[in-house]
């Protein structure tokens, strides 16, 4: 949402609303019951078991493959937070030894939850607040001021070691931790949003609907719905609704609060993600999310109509206990200022931005956090499960030696995607966000697909529409998307054209720098190849779908519907008897 207000805020405000309420509620529901019917399967085992071996195989490469870019973008968007931010590397630093304790200290039995628990909480609180200090220890700040390139090292050694430590050392007090912290941050929000009444300050509609933004380069349509997934719809949520979440839910009259319930509520924090953003001056916003030289910046950002000056830049990142503010792209400096701004109207203290700002920070990057080391360990499950039918032994996830190998390749290919936004001038925006949105909108048409035949062979047709529809607006969305970022003759918007247009600037005029754009141009045909590739594999299994639709609505292929046998148990607490 934060990078879809380049739009204004009607169009995200809109696609939020109706995306998640016809579309992801839909999605994320239909995915969980069809799981919980099937012993908590996997989506791509439903896939291979409902639709066909071969689809179900193209669905499980599909899976992998946008799991790796989902991943790398995730990654990137901590990286561009926390550069050149002592304060706030140091905060999140500070959350992983905090975590290790907690685990070690639950382990041993010999702590109490509730002890546990305060340890944490005030480990965080000490990570917000001990980073302020920092500046009067040059040395000790000297440690914490890291570049894009050590970040990106960073986060792929914890990728890595996320996946391949016990659960309970670090996975599971991190994520029980940062529960805490997200719950009480989105309510806090919540009601800073309803009590304040913030004026929006971003037009409705602004002048860059055409795709001329200096965020990223893209039309509103298709590109407000790639930009705003999560928010809206996500394929990633059917990972997680199938498997994982299932097997956490007591009766199936909870369905629909878990399923659709969560999206609803995963809405509303894409709404003040989306508040947060148009809180600001919009030259602020844009100076914020545009790279380049401070003055450059300047100059473009006021000539399209929004003001800004870099004396007023720097006064925000010295109230913000930051270096400077310009070309902190990503989305989620973006979202802390705005928080900051919000939560720091109920303080006088004249500290109290740049704590709230760097609340923000640690808010985020948890969020995140979380999500990037669960989904390396799902991926390495994933990419075991591959290379198992290529040599069994590689398959056997009580394999420390298996383990260890399948997590090195998962990190080493969304490390790889990572690196190479961090090397990316623009900040990896123009390049990596949109294949992500890309791949994680087709990973959402992929489970509609499995929806779409469950409700078919459970002879439901009347309510086919519910999947159909959504489907096919995801189709639109993706297939008209891909095709620009790979064709488009516009080289600010086509991997492409814009590879071509680095390889006759590298002709034009050789020298230090050409090696650098020759290989930047090389990227970008190889994202061209990647998005290519992601649309040809769904393609295919849209293919493989529509044909056993249309046979099952014939009668010309019998209905096999591998529900497990319903089987009544007592409910919690009471005796069989």
């Amino acid at each position: 949402p934060v990078l879809a207000a380049q739009f204004g805020f009607l169009p995200g405000t809109l696609w939020i609303l109706i995306g998640a309420t016809l579309g992801g509620g839909v999605h994320d529901m239909i995915v969980l019951f069809s799981s919980i019917r099937r012993r908590g399967k996997t989506l791509g085992q439903m896939v291979k078991e409902e639709i066909g071996a071969g689809v179900g195989a193209l669905a499980l490469i599909s899976v992998l493959l946008i799991m790796i870019m989902i991943m790398a973008v995730l990654a990137l968007v901590v990286v561009q937070a926390l550069a050149k931010s002592p304060w706030g590397v140091f905060t999140i630093a500070t959350t992983i030894p905090v975590a290790l304790i907690m685990g070690i200290g639950l382990r041993s039995g010999r702590i109490g939850v509730i002890w546990v628990t305060a340890f944490g909480l005030a480990g965080l609180a000490f990570g917000v607040w001990g980073g302020q200090f920092l500046s009067h220890f040059p040395v000790v700040q000297s440690w914490f001021m890291r570049d894009e390139k050590w970040l990106a090292w960073a986060l792929m050694i914890y990728g890595f070691a996320a996946s391949a430590l016990p659960v309970w050392l670090l996975l599971t007090p991190r994520d029980y931790l940062s529960t805490f912290l997200k719950l009480g941050t989105v309510a806090a929000l919540g009601v800073a949003v309803i009590a304040l009444r913030p004026t929006l300050l971003m037009p409705s509609i602004s002048r860059f609907v055409d795709g001329s933004g200096p965020v990223f380069a893209g039309p509103v349509f298709p590109f407000v719905c790639i930009t705003i997934a999560c928010g809206a719809v996500s394929g990633f949520h059917s990972l997680i609704a199938s498997g994982t979440t299932p097997k956490m839910v007591e009766r199936e009259r909870r369905i629909r609060d878990v399923g659709y319930g969560a999206m609803v509520t995963e809405m509303m924090v894409a709404l003040m993600a989306m508040i947060a953003a148009c809180v600001l001056e919009p030259g602020e916003y844009f100076a914020i999310n545009t790279k380049g030289a401070p003055a450059e910046v300047v100059a473009r950002i006021t000539a399209a109509g929004f003001p800004v000056s870099e004396a007023g830049m720097q006064q925000l990142a010295t109230n913000l206990g930051e270096g400077t503010m310009f070309g902190r792209a990503g989305g989620a400096p973006t979202f802390a200022v705005g928080m900051a701004h919000m939560f720091s109207r109920v303080s006088a203290n004249p500290t109290a931005l740049a704590l709230w700002y760097h609340f923000a920070i640690m808010f985020e990057a948890l969020f995140i956090l979380t999500t990037l080391d669960a989904g390396t360990r799902v991926g390495r499950f994933l990419l075991q499960d591959l290379l198992g039918n290529v040599w069994r032994p590689l398959g056997n996830t009580r394999s420390l030696w298996a383990n260890l190998l399948s997590s090195s390749l998962l990190v080493a290919a969304w490390g790889w995607f990572l690196y190479q936004g961090v090397l990316d001038p623009l900040g990896g925006i123009n390049s990596l966000w949109p294949l992500f949105g890309l791949a994680n909108q087709l990973l959402s048409v992929i489970a509609l697909c499995l929806g779409t035949t469950v409700l078919i062979k459970m002879g439901k047709v009347r309510y086919v529409f519910v999947t159909v529809v959504p489907l096919c607006f995801m189709c639109a969305v993706t297939f008209s998307a891909g095709y620009m970022k790979i064709f488009s003759p516009d080289p600010k918007l086509g991997f492409l054209s814009g590879a071509d247009q680095l390889m006759r600037a590298a002709a034009a005029a050789p020298g230090p720098g050409t090696g650098s754009l020759v290989r930047q141009a090389g990227v970008w045909r190889f994202d061209a190849l990647v998005a290519g590739a992601f649309l040809a594999l769904v393609a295919l299994i849209l293919g493989g779908c529509a044909l056993q639709w249309w046979r099952l609505l014939r009668g010309t292929q019998p209905i096999v519907l591998h529900e497990s046998e319903f089987v009544r148990v007592a409910a919690a607490g009471t005796g069989a008897g």
